[in-house]
Parts: structure tokens; C-alpha cells; sequence
């Protein structure tokens, strides 16, 4: 994703130039995110053994160090491997936002049905929230009190988190049908009409995606810094975190890091107003932005689709043929920008409602699914077998 990120950015930017219509540019161009993928993936293995992210040095020896640092590398090998492969037609969409969504949705059922036990000071508990449910009613004696504790424990995945992540989905489904639909028609067959949609929704799921690549990659190096420098002051600002007993893994409790982690609750925003302040105005302006900016070096700008519409013959009913960028204009930043605010402010509801893993992660997830579920639609309509 960062790989893929960056180079996009780079050709929107003309620091490098391509041409999309040439298929030796496509393949050069798509060679070198790769081998960027690659150097990325190599990168970041060395950071997080070196770090002690897996223990002391000393302790792993340099034959175990280079192991892991190996095996992290093919596993992204593996990764892109597989991206390629649905990329020359083995498949339907991205792999990379096919392992995104079967990820985050792994999480979520696990989270829900989880048989792991744990002990939370209250006697052993289950993880998974709706075998807890099944197990509090059954072994306490007073139903309401377990029934209380199925849905609003705080130290585990609870029913009102599980609740939560359904609303989220169909939510952001019901908003995927919004959508302006602009006359269109031939400009060499009479009497042939149709449309040119432009969706609240109009990057889909890319700003959210940006945003979670921007989060993570600051995430890695602010660990990696204070797991190594915990007492200087530049990477105290950056973020400090703690480790979490029963999960093992560390949080973000101070510095910028905390301060754009979503909180988990409404008790979380009570306790800490200023954080969940600072998180809205984080998520809403980056999203508007990525998004804003992202239809300039992606080529959907309105220059960008006023040209496509002309290499197809297809003008506007009542507007001349130069016309067309400045009336997509109207319609297409606006469109970007509030779709992406949009996205963002569907992200914070979820993570202010607790759902199951992370509003961005539902987002992702649900984003990522309704494009499989248009792709399986269209080829439904052209009469291609999917099965």
C-alpha cells in the first residue's frame, strides 16, 4: 500500500513521468512499485528485528535475527505475489484490498466467536462476545447481571461493540447509493442517452486508506523509537506506548501517536475531551485532503474525465464540448473532498460506538466489499460466468 502510495503520488506529481496508455510505461511503472514494495518490506524487517521487537539481540543470536528478518521479507514477496496475480485477470479486483478486507473481517469474527479464555479479575472469561454472552448467562445466577456484563464490559469485545459494527455496515452501505447522475450523449447517434455517475463516495475507500498507511507508518517508527529511546524528549512527543497484559500489545499513552488513536468509548471521550477533539479534526481534515488531492494524480480530476468523455464521443445536453471541465468542476472536488470528510466522519461514529477492531478497519472492510460486490454485478450484466 505505502509502496504503491508513494509512486502514484510521484507520477500525479510529474516528479516522474508516465504514460498510462503506452503498455511499456504501465509495465516499467508497475515493475518499479514493486521493487519499491520490496525495498520497503526489507526495510521494515530490519527495523523491527533490530528494534528488539522480537526480543533482545543478544538473546536471538545473529542466525535466529536474520530468519525472522527473511521470513518477514518472502512473506511480503508472497503478498505481492499474489496482488499480481489477481492483477493479470486470476481473479476479480486488487489483491492487496483483498487481503485488507478478509483481514479485518477475520478479526471481527474472531473477536465475536473467540473460545480463547481469559482471566480478567472476575474469574475466567471468554474473548469472543457472543460465546461470552452464552457462557455469562449460563453460569451467574442473576440473568440481568449477566446480561449487563455481555454487553458492556470493557475489557473484552462486548454485544453492544458486536451491535455496533452492524449498524456501521449498513450504513455505509445505504450511503454508497448516493450519487449525482449527469446527462450524457453521443455526439454521432441521435437519440442515444445516458448518464455519467459521480458518488458522494467518489475516491471510495482510498482517502481512508491513505489515511490508516499515514497512521501505521508513524505507529512502526514511534514504537520502534521509543522501544530504543524511551527517555528523549523528541521521541516522547512522536508517542509513548505501554503493553496491555492480557493482549500483549502496546498502545499509544502519550504524544502525537495518542493523540491520533481513536478513543474506544464514550467514556473514553469524557475522561479525555481533548484527545477526541484533536482525533475528529485529524480524521476529517486528512480524509477531505487525501481526497481532494488524490483525484489530481490519479487522473479523475474533471480535466481528467472531460477528456475520457471526449475520447468516447459523449458530450453534455446544453453545454459546448469545452464546456465540460468546468461543469464537471462544479461537481467532481466537491464531491472528493465532502465524500472524503464523509468517510471520515463514518470512521469516528464507529470508533466512538466501540465497534469491533477500528472504525477505519470497518470502513475499509465494508468499502472494499461493495466494490467486489459491483464487479460481480457488472460481469453478472455482461453475461460473464463468475463461477
Amino acid at each position: 500500500v505505502t509502496s504503491g502510495m508513494v509512486m502514484q503520488l510521484l507520477a500525479g506529481s510529474k516528479i516522474i513521468e508516465v504514460d498510462q496508455s503506452l503498455k511499456e510505461d504501465r509495465v516499467l511503472f508497475g515493475g518499479a512499485q514493486k521493487l519499491f514494495g520490496m525495498l520497503i518490506t526489507m526495510g521494515e524487517a530490519v527495523a523491527y528485528v533490530m528494534s528488539g521487537m522480537y526480543g533482545d539481540l543478544r538473546e536471538l543470536g545473529a542466525g535466529n535475527s536474520l530468519l525472522i528478518i527473511m521470513q518477514l521479507f518472502f512473506a511480503g514477496i508472497i503478498v505481492i505475489l499474489l496482488d499480481e496475480l489477481m492483477q493479470k485477470g486470476y481473479g476479480m479486483g486488487s489483491g492487496i484490498s483483498l487481503f485488507i478486507a478478509t483481514n479485518i473481517c477475520e478479526n471481527i469474527v474472531w473477536k465475536a466467536f473467540s473460545p480463547s479464555t481469559m482471566n480478567t479479575g472476575k474469574g475466567t472469561e471468554f474473548e469472543g462476545a457472543i460465546i461470552a454472552l452464552f457462557h455469562l448467562l449460563i453460569s451467574k445466577s442473576d440473568k440481568v447481571t449477566a446480561l449487563k456484563e455481555a454487553f458492556y464490559r470493557q475489557n473484552a469485545p462486548n454485544i453492544t461493540s458486536l451491535f455496533a459494527t452492524v449498524l456501521v455496515f449498513f450504513v455505509v452501505i445505504y450511503f454508497q447509493g448516493f450519487r449525482v447522475d449527469l446527462g450524457v450523449k453521443y455526439q454521432k447517434v441521435r437519440g442515444q442517452q445516458g448518464s455519467y455517475p459521480i458518488k458522494l463516495f467518489y475516491t471510495s475507500n482510498i482517502p481512508i486508506i491513505l489515511q490508516t498507511a499515514l497512521v501505521s507508518n508513524l505507529y512502526f517508527f514511534s514504537q520502534l523509537l521509543y522501544k530504543r529511546f524511551k527517555s528523549n524528549m523528541f521521541v516522547n512527543l512522536v508517542g509513548q506506548w505501554q503493553e496491555v497484559e492480557w493482549s500483549g500489545q502496546s498502545i499509544p499513552v502519550g504524544g502525537l501517536a495518542y493523540y491520533i488513536s481513536p478513543p474506544h468509548s464514550f467514556y473514553d471521550i469524557w475522561d479525555d475531551p481533548i484527545h477526541a477533539l484533536f482525533y475528529v479534526a485529524f480524521v476529517l481534515i486528512s480524509c477531505a485532503l487525501f481526497s481532494r488531492t488524490w483525484i489530481d494524480v490519479s487522473g479523475s480530476s474533471a480535466r481528467d474525465v472531460a477528456k475520457q468523455l471526449r475520447e468516447q464521443q459523449l458530450m453534455m445536453p446544453g453545454f459546448r464540448d469545452s464546456d465540460l471541465p468546468r461543469v464537471l468542476n462544479r461537481y467532481i472536488p466537491t464531491a472528493a473532498a465532502f465524500g472524503g470528510a464523509c468517510i471520515g466522519a463514518l470512521t469516528i461514529v464507529a470508533d466512538f460506538l466501540g465497534a469491533i477492531g477500528s472504525g477505519t478497519g470497518i470502513l475499509l472492510a465494508v468499502t472494499i466489499i461493495y466494490q467486489y460486490f459491483e464487479i460481480v454485478y457488472k460481469e453478472k450484466e455482461q453475461g460473464h460466468a463468475i463461477f
